[in-house]
């Protein structure tokens, strides 16, 4: 297994729409093997395949309810809706607002070609949207609710609200 280098939104190949997947072979399931390595080490709970440089329609994820490859996924079914604050390995340190259904439906296959769906909600159900927009070339900052910001930021801006007077 092999890490591989994270691409940042500088890097216009982000942007591109994906192809699907037609080859269900050793190569495929040792790019799923370093997808997970990268990660992990990243400290990620999903990463698209456009992340590490690879124009093809597939994603893994683990948002603790498992492990999910999901390979020429669609998404369906969707209920609710919910705002969750989001970030992104290819965006490093800024997070930001995003609406998502609460729940959705995963149709994909997995790295050895077998179809499968699974029904999501909450994390799960924001994480397969995001990684999704990244095979459409979509990334979060495009659907943000507002401006994006930095944990930091709002940190210090909380030590200030802390350190204010009350003149009353």
């Amino acid at each position: 297994m092999a890490r591989r280098i994270v691409l940042t939104e500088e890097d216009p190949s982000l942007r591109r729409k994906s192809r699907p997947v037609t080859a269900f072979d050793d190569r495929l399931r040792t790019i799923v093997r370093d997808m997970w390595e990268t990660m992990r080490h990243e400290n990620g709970v999903g990463l698209a395949a456009p992340q590490v440089g690879l124009l093809r329609r597939m994603f893994v994820m683990d948002t603790g309810d498992g492990e999910i490859v999901a390979v020429n996924p669609e998404l369906s079914d969707y209920e609710g809706e919910q705002e969750e604050m989001e970030g992104c390995l290819s965006l490093p340190g800024l997070y930001g607002y995003v609406k998502r259904p609460l729940k959705v439906r995963l149709s994909a296959q997995d790295e050895h070609g077998n179809p499968f769906q699974k029904d999501l909600e909450g994390l799960a159900a924001v994480c397969a949207c995001h990684e999704t927009d990244h095979l459409n070339g979509v990334l979060f900052r495009d659907i943000a609710e507002g401006e994006l910001f930095r944990l930091e930021d709002l940190e210090s801006a909380d030590d200030t609200d802390d350190n204010a007077v009350n003149d009353d």
